[in-house]
């Protein structure tokens, strides 16, 4: 695919937001105080850095918030913080902040012993509103107490997980959700007015739902200061021992979804919150494969690009594969949701999000294929991906695409750093399978992994042309790549002579040159 001409990039720049960054998704709270996955955090943290995150099971269990005893005869709760001071802790020294969410519900409060994910998060209502009021307000005011309000009040607090969903809420009671939202976020803006709570969190599927949440909010003149929702694109799920396969829609699909509740919300009270698209990510299942694969990059890249036109934010689920909801991970590539495996090993879709962290902050050109942008100092970054086809067509090899970028016009050249992942470039869970998908891989088959999940890197001089660099990027299949533009200020001595020194390549650099 090659355009007859290559596009002026036009210096008509707008902002790219951060609502790809504002917040990333986690397996389940208490999985925090491990040390592979504060080491795999702290590496998302310092190529990525993200602005929160988000997960199940505070309250659940396994954190041991809620704890009934017996004394004297008669039954008292103590709240205990020992875990969710850990956790917190953690992540604020990582520089990432909580997203909130309140649930599932403690086993000693819980009406009933249905349960969600191998782990077992309780899913039915409490059965004692005051006592669950009591755990919300409890626990809210001890982080305002230990972390100061002016932080947690930068915290969003949702109320629940999924509750449109049998799964996630005892019979998808929309009432009984509608209630535990009045109690819950009643309860948080007693505890101080200026603290964001919002929901329902809802997954695709049921739209619907938000609909009749905005209005019984409204009705009930409830607090309210952000609405959510979750999005993916897989069809059902085609069981596989240990894992599942499963169709996928186009990644347009997922933008559609980020755009529902603005448009559902659109001329009433709540058409000005903010909406937070609290998960995504094409498969709803932690053992899909597609997770792994270059494909998912490039598949996802476009979402990025162009998701916050449509929220305020959209939580990749997740971070890592540190993450039990399907049972411990029967080997290192199982299909998981992380941009990481465990022990630290980048997938191709971590490496589309550590590009996204070195662009700049000005749009300067959007495409079906590519985002320009420039930062402060100058610098042009090029993010530019390769079409995928859900259908199982065959896949396109040697997609161009072809830019003419403005630089410092003062400057005679400029360096152009290239770093790409694809089929063949920096996919690692193809070197994994070519390993022979060792399940518990050996410390020099890690070391080999890591260094085969690194982005291929290559480099030339371009000559600036009436301000301008000419690009001929060509893809690879499935490939997503970052090119970094930078106009070279040349402090080359007046004594060197290239010529003297043997074996020097000449190569000369052609404008509008294939990269």
């Amino acid at each position: 695919m090659m355009p007859s001409s290559a596009p002026d990039v036009q210096e008509t720049p707008s902002r790219l937001t951060d609502a790809w960054r504002f917040c990333v998704g986690t397996g389940r709270f208490d999985l925090a105080l491990r040390r592979d996955y504060q080491e795999s955090l702290a590496l998302v943290q310092r190529e990525i850095g993200f602005r929160h995150i988000r997960g199940h099971g505070l309250l659940s269990d396994g954190v041991g918030v809620h704890r009934p005893y017996e004394h004297r005869g008669t039954r008292h709760v103590r709240h205990v913080f020992t875990y969710v001071d850990q956790v917190i802790d953690a992540y604020l020294d990582l520089g990432i902040k909580p997203f909130l969410e309140l649930g599932f519900m403690p086993s000693g409060l819980a009406s009933g012993e249905q349960t969600v994910f191998w782990w077992r998060g309780n899913i039915t209502p409490p059965r004692s509103w005051q006592e669950w009021a009591a755990l919300v307000r409890a626990t809210v005011a001890h982080l305002v107490d230990r972390y100061g309000i002016d932080q947690v009040r930068t915290w969003p607090i949702e109320v629940w997980n999924e509750p449109n969903l049998e799964a996630f809420w005892l019979g998808a009671d929309q009432d009984a959700y509608h209630r535990l939202y009045e109690v819950t976020a009643n309860t948080v803006k007693d505890v101080d007015a200026s603290l964001q709570v919002g929901g329902p969190a809802i997954s695709p599927g049921s739209d619907e739902w938000l609909v009749r949440f905005a209005d019984f909010v409204v009705e009930r003149s409830l607090p309210i200061d952000f609405v959510s929702r979750h999005a993916y694109t897989s069809g059902p799920a085609q069981h596989v021992p240990f894992g599942v396969h499963q169709t996928l829609a186009p990644p347009s699909w997922l933008l559609e979804q980020f755009a529902t509740p603005r448009r559902q919300l659109r001329g009433g009270p709540l058409a000005d919150l903010p909406v937070h698209i609290t998960e995504f990510n094409s498969s709803y299942r932690p053992d899909n494969p597609i997770h792994d694969t270059a494909f998912h990059a490039a598949y996802l890249a476009p979402v990025l690009a162009a998701g916050g036109d449509l929220a305020d934010s959209f939580s990749y689920w997740t971070f890592s594969d540190v993450f039990e909801e399907a049972g411990v991970p029967a080997s290192l590539f199982h299909g998981g949701f992380g941009l990481l495996t465990h022990r630290q090993i980048k997938k191709p879709t971590y490496h589309l999000y550590a590009f996204m962290a070195r662009m700049g902050e000005e749009i300067l050109a959007r495409g079906p294929d590519h985002l320009v942008t420039r930062d402060g100092a100058g610098r042009v970054t090029v993010l530019a991906w390769a079409p995928v086809d859900v259908t199982g067509g065959p896949p396109v090899d040697g997609h161009t695409v072809r830019l003419s970028i403005p630089v410092a016009p003062r400057a005679a050249s400029a360096f152009v750093l290239r770093s790409s992942v694809s089929e063949e470039k920096g996919n690692v869970w193809r070197a994994w399978c070519e390993m022979g998908r060792p399940a518990s891989p050996r410390p020099r088959q890690l070391d080999a992994l890591r260094e085969a999940a690194e982005p291929v890197r290559s480099h030339r001089g371009l000559p600036i042309e009436d301000g301008h660099v000419g690009l001929d990027i060509t893809l690879d299949r499935h490939e997503v790549t970052l090119l970094e533009i930078t106009p070279v200020v040349d402090e080359t001595p007046p004594w060197w002579d290239d010529g003297r020194l043997l074996g020097l390549d000449q190569r000369g650099s052609d404008g509008g040159a294939a990269l």
